[in-house]
């Protein structure tokens, strides 16, 4: 096939278009985590309640998650650099607008266009990569798209504490409407420009039936289960749920849970890294995501159990083990580019949308659910360790049927 013919991009371009999506995708995350860092100054400046932090935090996700659907169809008609550039205007009017926010009902809307706007960071960039890179070259940026939201997460932690004092929260976030508007620049510059593919008749039926042939996949069904438990409980666990086992089980001080989960989060970056260059090796010797899935994602199963397993008895080694449990669950990550891989081109936008809320809504469930089960475990007159290590493991065997699932059905399935 000649470079004419060849709808994939040159190593040069590909590496610019990855840097300025990839821009975008590590502000994303950086916007989602970065009122953990400031509820401390948050709730002194304007008397906020608990329930408001949790609502607040929430309105992110209620902005991010809204958007999922609608956004699959217009990636897959307008493109990635179009679609991404209009969003990000709105992630930058909510960046503005919590900056100059005198009240919670201020703070709570601007959480929510936040939420909108950087809620194309990553389908934008993996709908792209299905049609301009080759099959292996997906799955390593995939897998470093995830590193750059590690790197956000970081950056959201001490990096954001070393700031807070010497700019104050509201400088910090007119900043991020700054960076933002220069990661647009870059994405104007550097991504191409969405060229509709000659559509055949039968592609053309598709386009018009919207999410019809998402729905009916087989294959999307039989993935579906391991997004949401497996998947979503991965995100659910790093961005929630080990800190408090850490300081309720583990026996930890806010401020070592706190150190803890900064080393999980640079684990998690590391990890994501290395698949980058191991996943595309795999692809080349024939080894499907699906394989490695079902070899790999076990591992996650049998340290979780240990984790609950032991309990207190981890001490100081209960970071250590919730670092490995949350890497040990990375093959799962492999799930989404697969899912894109699986449907053509046209369809990619509408399917990794699809498949992303279905991981959101996991991480939903799973996050509320646990909180759930504890509260319920602790009705009984359990003690508060019984009842994490019991609302754990409700969730571990969860996760083990998504995987049984996931092993067994529509294993004839060509996709």
């Amino acid at each position: 096939m000649s470079s004419i013919e060849s709808p994939y991009l040159e190593r040069r371009q590909m590496l610019l278009v990855f840097l300025a999506f990839a821009s975008a995708y590590f502000l994303s995350n950086l916007i989602r985590a970065i009122t953990a860092t400031l509820s401390p100054t948050l709730t002194q400046e304007l008397s906020l309640s608990a329930q408001d932090l949790g609502l607040l935090a929430g309105g992110y996700f209620i902005g991010f998650a809204a958007t999922q659907l609608p956004l699959g169809k217009w990636l897959d008609r307008h493109g990635p650099k179009k679609v991404l550039l209009a969003f990000l205007v709105v992630a930058v009017l909510g960046c503005t607008a919590f900056a100059l926010a005198e009240s919670f009902t201020g703070l709570l809307f601007a959480r929510i266009l936040c939420g909108v706007g950087v809620s194309a960071c990553l389908m934008s960039p993996l709908t792209g990569y299905r049609r301009w890179m080759t099959p292996d070259a997906q799955l390593r940026a995939n897998s470093w798209m995830l590193m750059t939201g590690s790197l956000g997460m970081i950056s959201s932690t001490l990096p954001i504490q070393w700031l807070l004092p010497l700019m104050g929260w509201r400088a910090i976030f007119a900043g991020l409407a700054v960076l933002v508007i220069l990661s647009m620049a870059m994405i104007y510059l550097c991504v191409p420009t969405w060229e509709k593919p000659q559509a055949q008749s039968s592609q053309v039926v598709d386009t018009e039936k919207g999410y019809a042939p998402i729905w009916r996949s087989a294959y999307f069904w039989r993935m579906a289960p391991l997004g949401f438990f497996c998947y979503g409980g991965l995100v659910a666990f790093q961005t929630l749920w080990v800190a408090p086992w850490m300081t309720v089980v583990g026996g930890y001080t806010p401020l070592n849970a706190a150190t803890g989960l900064f080393f999980i989060n640079l684990a998690m970056l590391v990890t994501f890294w290395a698949w980058g260059y191991i996943a595309p090796g795999f692809a080349k010797k024939g080894i499907s995501p699906n394989q490695i899935i079902a070899w790999g994602q076990p591992i996650s199963f049998f340290v979780l159990a240990g984790i609950i397993w032991a309990g207190p008895a981890l001490g100081e080694w209960t970071a250590t083990a919730l670092t490995l449990f949350c890497v040990s669950s990375t093959f799962v990550s492999l799930a989404q580019p697969s899912v894109g891989m699986a449907f053509p081109p046209h369809l990619a936008g509408r399917a990794l949308s699809a498949y992303n809320l279905l991981i959101f809504l996991g991480v939903f469930v799973v996050q509320w659910g646990i909180g759930l089960g504890v509260d319920l475990f602790k009705s009984f007159g359990w003690s508060p360790v019984v009842a994490f290590q019991s609302a754990f493991s409700v969730f571990g065997l969860c996760a083990v049927g998504s995987y049984v699932y996931f092993h067994w059905a529509n294993r004839d399935n060509s996709a």
